[in-house]
């Protein structure tokens, strides 16, 4: 099993992301973000990854791509995220993002199935 590591583009910028479905929210380094609307969150929260904690204070909202298919999210902004699997890693794309655009992970094959990006038609009940 590996884990899914894929260059991909945020806010017009190439950027390493971890596909992380154990990861609920999703993060963007700052470098990333000069052009990102922000928001601040209702109220500030903690969330701890990398043996790392940061409180979560503000929103920012993205855009960009995978495999040339168009998707926005909102996420996090942080100063680093770390290394994985020897990759510097500029963005982690959470569960809830993955979720959002039908976004489906095949870690024996390393490949994801973006089949929700490229329909862009959602049923809502």
């Amino acid at each position: 099993m590996a884990r899914i590591i894929k260059t991909i583009e945020i806010n017009g910028q190439p950027a390493v992301a971890l596909f992380d479905t154990g990861a609920a929210l999703t993060y963007v380094r700052e470098h990333l973000l000069a052009t990102a609307p922000r928001k601040p969150v209702t109220e500030p929260f903690s969330v701890a990854f990398g043996g790392k904690s940061i409180e979560v204070q503000e929103l920012c909202l993205i855009g960009g791509r995978i495999e040339g298919l168009a998707f926005d999210t909102d996420a996090i902004p942080v100063a680093e995220l770390g290394r994985a699997d020897g990759h510097e890693l500029d963005v982690l794309i959470g569960a809830l993002t993955m979720e959002r655009w039908e976004i489906r992970l095949d870690p024996k094959s390393g490949t994801l199935d973006l089949e929700g990006l490229r329909r862009r038609e959602f049923t809502e009940f």
